[in-house]
């Protein structure tokens, strides 16, 4: 099977983006397709898109790039792609078409298309739906032994008849045809419309004079086929896209302990018997392990290993390990550091470019200064080490196995193993220095209340 995949320009998104760029669930929305052709075992994936090439940096490795050097449709996209695969397909090898803005569209469905399209013998098999309100789609239309005759549109005056628009089976836009038939009917069609572009629906018409075969397969879910065409839709096909994920997460052993205040990216693994809590959000490549719990937080690319706690409110930036059993409390903040097994950071710090040995407790407000203006520098934090509360760590710094520090102590020079490190000027009271403010207070009052008028 081979698969074209026609992005599509998307000017109603009303964005500098692409409409293919646009992200969903962490991922391009060019890419949903993508990767459930991938998964359905396509053995080659042209993507068609404009002249400026935007959709390429993002394309997995052996998918190819089409350019639809202007915008002519659906057909002129489809023709595009099969030019690109040269003469090398086999002419009653599966062409599986589809859009690159209907991104919930699944592998067994696929399967199925495939299957029926074999089976039939068809030169084309179309997916449809039915839809208990069709409006705006286009209908299909069988003859009287059920096979496709035509694809009716009908956001036009006039396209349609009456009877037409009551049908309630609607085309998806989603496609398997015989290469060398599509081959033969794409130069076919016409583009003498209102929009003055090929539609691919076209090839049905053409197919079906030259006494050709065209069957239909009816989605049994119909929102595999929801199409994205503006942000509305993208946010509805977004509700759908979390809602798979996280079942599929909740079936494999995951409690989700709320599914509405979570978001979970497409990408994420997470293991059994872990708990994520309410208004968490595991974005980008997070790896979780087993028997964890994750507190209303933000998780970015980064990984846990089993049995580590995280929030609430903590703030986890890529590049960050938690090693097995580790901590990270309320208010922390940890980005491209590794905290050893058993490592605690309760609460109130900032943890950047650092690595923390097993074993060790920092205190409250404990921060590593990682930049200096011009460059990041790492802090190393031993094993078993206790910080004292409001510590800083002026990297590039480090504590070693067992040390302390004490509690205010800016630590700019290397503590030794085993040692204290403290870091602060000794304590001075100043006798009466309440009653002089006030004093000074009430004087700068009377003075201003002297002033000229």
């Amino acid at each position: 099977m081979v698969l074209i995949l026609a992005a599509g320009q998307g000017t109603r998104m009303r964005s500098n983006t692409p409409k293919g760029l646009h992200e969903l669930c962490g991922r391009p929305l060019v890419l949903w397709p993508v990767c459930t052709a991938l998964e359905a075992g396509a053995s080659r994936i042209v993507v068609v898109d404009s002249p400026a090439r935007a959709l390429e940096p993002v394309l997995p490795e052996g998918v190819e790039l089409a350019v639809q050097e202007r915008a002519d449709g659906t057909g002129g996209a489809t023709a595009a792609g099969l030019a690109s695969l040269g003469g090398d397909v086999d002419p009653a090898a599966p062409v599986l078409v589809l859009a690159g803005d209907v991104p919930l569209l699944r592998a067994h469905t696929i399967h199925e298309l495939l299957d029926v399209h074999a089976r039939s013998g068809a030169a084309a098999t179309m997916a449809s739906a039915v839809l208990d309100d069709p409006s705006g789609y286009g209908r299909v239309v069988r003859d009287g032994d059920g096979a496709v005759q035509r694809v009716v549109e009908t956001k036009a005056q006039g396209d349609s008849t009456q009877a037409e628009r009551e049908i309630r089976e609607v085309n998806t836009g989603i496609f398997v045809f015989a290469a060398g038939a599509l081959g033969r009917a794409l130069p076919r069609l016409s583009a003498e419309n209102a929009q003055g572009e090929l539609y691919l629906p076209q090839v049905l018409d053409v197919l079906v004079h030259d006494g050709l075969a065209v069957a239909a397969h009816v989605i049994a879910d119909h929102r595999q086929a929801l199409g994205v065409n503006d942000r509305a839709e993208l946010a509805r096909a977004r509700s759908l896209a979390q809602a798979r994920i996280h079942e599929q997460h909740m079936l494999a052993g995951v409690t989700i302990v709320d599914p509405l205040a979570t978001v979970i990216d497409v990408g994420v693994r997470i293991g059994e018997d872990t708990v994520i809590e309410p208004f968490t959000c595991v974005r980008g490549a997070t790896v979780i392990g087993r028997e964890c719990t994750v507190r209303h937080s933000y998780l970015l690319d980064c990984t846990l290993e089993d049995r580590v706690t995280v929030g609430p409110f903590g703030y986890l930036r890529p590049g960050t390990v938690l090693r097995e059993g580790a901590k990270v409390g309320t208010f922390v903040e940890v980005k491209n550091s590794d905290v050893g097994a058993r490592s605690r950071v309760p609460h109130l710090s900032y943890i950047g470019d650092a690595h923390v040995g097993e074993g060790s407790n920092l205190g409250a407000a404990t921060i590593t200064a990682n930049y200096d203006g011009r460059a990041k520098h790492r802090t190393i934090v031993g094993s078993g080490v206790r910080t004292g509360v409001d510590t800083t760590l002026v990297a590039p710094v480090s504590v070693g196995d067992r040390a302390y520090t004490a509690a205010g102590s800016v630590i700019t020079e290397d503590v030794p193993g085993g040692a204290l490190g403290v870091a602060r000027a000794r304590q001075r009271n100043v006798e009466g220095y309440a009653e002089r403010a006030e004093q000074a207070e009430r004087a700068g009052q009377a003075e201003g209340a002297g002033g000229s008028g």
